[in-house]
């Protein structure tokens, strides 16, 4: 399917949809939606994984350019062992399962967040699937994991201090732009839109200083509920949206 990068049609209706360029997901609730089940939390992050499947397929589809999922927190650690260890194990078995399909349709991946307290081996498949995949140009699939946008931003202030203090940067010429350059997601554009499933209202430290400009859709699905009719709808809302930047909207010119 050709879709225009910047609007797709709406399948069901053929109403023109502004697309996102960035789309950043906050994928909630799949711990709720087996115990809902009366199956195993682990269940639910399984079918969270299939659901990631298909919303790589939906952004390549419908010309999402870069697509940024919040897979592992660092605040995530506090969760029973086992269950982090689950989720750990998850993300080798993506990589070995996906990892072709992902160099067949062109995505590129990128692991953002810190290496401290993962075993190596688990950073060695993270440093495979960012490799076998860093010459391919089409979606870029940015996944935040052992991530936090404090530390994150924490980091980058470090960084930018080596630098001052090295004599290769004046503090003066500190600016916006050296901390974006200094961010996990250098070189990667703001998120247009951020989207968070099961119903929860809030950010959870997920790309605070990248989404100063984003809109926000909370839906009420579970993520591994969330399906091409629920994408569809999301970019109906994003659509009806009147970005302003902090200048004057459309509607009072």
């Amino acid at each position: 399917m050709s879709i225009d990068p910047a609007i797709a049609a709406d399948p069901v209706q053929h109403a023109p949809m502004r697309v996102p360029e960035h789309l950043g997901v906050i994928m909630d609730g799949n711990g709720r939606w087996a115990v809902a089940r009366g199956k195993r939390r682990t269940e639910g992050h399984i079918e969270g994984v299939k659901a990631l499947r298909n919303l790589v397929e939906l952004c390549i589809n419908y010309g999402v350019k870069h697509l940024t999922v919040f897979s592992f927190s660092s605040e995530n650690w506090t969760r029973p062992r086992e269950e982090v260890a689950f989720i750990f194990n998850l993300l080798r078995r993506f990589v070995a399962s996906d990892l072709q399909r992902l160099i067949r349709n062109n995505v590129k991946v990128r692991i953002i967040g810190t290496r401290e307290g993962l075993e190596p081996s688990l950073v060695r498949v993270i440093d495979d699937v960012e490799a076998k995949t860093a010459g391919n140009t089409g979606l870029v699939l940015v996944v935040a994991f052992n991530y936090g946008a404090k530390a994150e931003i924490a980091e980058a202030t470090r960084r930018i201090a080596r630098e001052v203090a090295a004599g290769r940067l004046l503090a003066d010429d500190i600016c916006e732009a050296t901390i974006d350059a200094a961010l996990y997601t250098a070189g990667l554009p703001d998120p247009d839109l951020i989207i968070r499933t099961s119903g929860e209202q809030r950010i959870s430290n997920f790309l605070l200083w990248q989404a100063a400009y984003a809109e926000f859709v909370f839906v009420d699905e579970h993520w591994p509920d969330f399906d091409e009719a629920s994408f569809v709808r999301v970019l109906e809302t994003f659509s009806r949206r009147d970005r302003r930047f902090g200048g004057i909207g459309t509607a009072q010119k």
